[in-house]
């Protein structure tokens, strides 16, 4: 199946896509370069172009620069692919917790497939102003997360809410560290204010 075949069935009918996905053993490394890694360029570029190149308005000051765009650009795709690897490891080991399957492969494709929502809706990065509403298609990713533990994990049907519960508070955790390491790598300092 094809990249934006994929994409559109797991946005559309996930019921549907998850249970063809679960029916399909692919390696971590496999789903990573033949699917996150390629969407996860989408809010790059558009994060380097709203930052970099379009820039924001703050008090009638356009805040701009190439510095600007390229340090959204890497927190964006590290973000990505850090969250999605973070995430799947906490879903895969907390597995046994609540009778799921414990298969790092099957973890990563859960979060590599729910990442698609974020990954699409990251394109409303280009233009910074519009850039909250791509938090948007991180609900939506959480949704698809909720929907693909059963038939991804093996979890029993009176215990996915709690393991979703528990699966979300740990992302939330891993979040927040990523976050604030980012921000201390990388720094926000460096911008041109142009009118």
């Amino acid at each position: 199946m094809n990249l934006i075949e994929r994409a559109k069935n797991i946005l559309v009918t996930p019921k549907q896509e998850w249970g063809i996905i679960a029916s399909k053993e692919e390696a971590h490394a496999k789903v990573f370069t033949t699917y996150l890694f390629i969407l996860a360029l989408i809010p790059t570029i558009a994060a380097f172009i709203g930052w970099g190149i379009i820039g924001h308005k703050v008090f009638l000051v356009r805040v701009v620069g190439i510095g600007l765009g390229v340090r959204y650009a890497i927190i964006q795709f590290v973000t990505i692919i850090v969250g999605a690897y973070a995430t799947a490891l906490v879903i895969n080991e907390l597995a046994p917790k609540f009778g799921a399957q414990k298969n790092f492969n099957k973890a990563f494709q859960l979060t590599a497939y729910c990442y698609t929502a974020v990954c699409i809706a990251g394109i409303l990065s280009i233009l910074p102003s519009l850039s909250l509403l791509a938090s948007l298609g991180g609900l939506y990713s959480l949704y698809l997360l909720y929907l693909g533990l059963k038939p991804m994990m093996n979890v029993a049907e009176d215990k996915v809410s709690s393991y979703f519960i528990v699966s979300l508070l740990c992302m939330i955790v891993v979040g927040v560290l990523l976050s604030v390491v980012m921000g201390a790598l990388i720094g926000m300092k460096s911008y041109s204010l142009t009118l």
